[in-house]
């Protein structure tokens, strides 16, 4: 499967005082994640790195200071650009994975073989994620709760995934 190396994983959405940080709005599952690089890229080619000089969580956003931009008005002109990090930089654990890999893999029933879609959309709602299933030929959207009761395998070499959807959670479920 064909994998992007840079991955979004913030926006920056503002300034934060006088001296060039800014306040970024991260797109990963921790904020403390986003915390731990010490170098991000304001492409997706990785053309161009940004060093990180330090970075803290406030609320639900990130303050972050990167070298080189030491004032208030080299921070605005960063408004509205999205970071975003090597993939390389990152050792996920066995069961974790990007988001962006996901986003496409065939779902298949692990008992039946059933296609029940592709994956298109997850939803991080506190508790456990939720998978979003397409079913191009049904025009139906279908919705796992990504735990290990449904999820029985994810293979991104393979391009998919086998879920043992729980009984009521499809109505076409057994």
């Amino acid at each position: 499967m064909n994998q992007k190396r840079f991955l979004e994983i913030g926006k920056i959405t503002n300034v934060h005082g006088l001296h060039g940080e800014l306040k970024v709005y991260p797109w990963c599952d921790d904020a403390a994640f986003l915390c731990s690089f010490e170098e991000l890229y304001l492409d997706k080619n990785g053309k161009y790195p940004v060093q990180v000089q330090n970075a803290r969580i406030q609320q639900n956003l990130i303050i972050m200071k990167i070298y080189g931009c030491d004032t208030r008005e080299q921070a605005e002109a960063m408004k509205g650009k999205i970071l975003y990090m090597d993939r390389e930089d990152v050792e996920l654990e066995d069961g974790c994975y990007f988001i962006q890999d996901l986003i496409g893999l065939q779902v298949l029933d692990a008992d039946t073989g059933r296609v029940w879609g592709v994956l298109r959309d997850v939803f991080q709602t506190g508790a456990n994620d939720v998978y979003e299933i397409w079913n191009e030929e049904e025009k139906k959207e279908y919705l796992a709760p990504a735990i290990p009761d449904v999820i029985i395998e994810t293979s991104l070499e393979k391009g998919i995934m086998k879920i043992r959807p729980l009984k009521g959670l499809f109505e076409d479920a057994d």
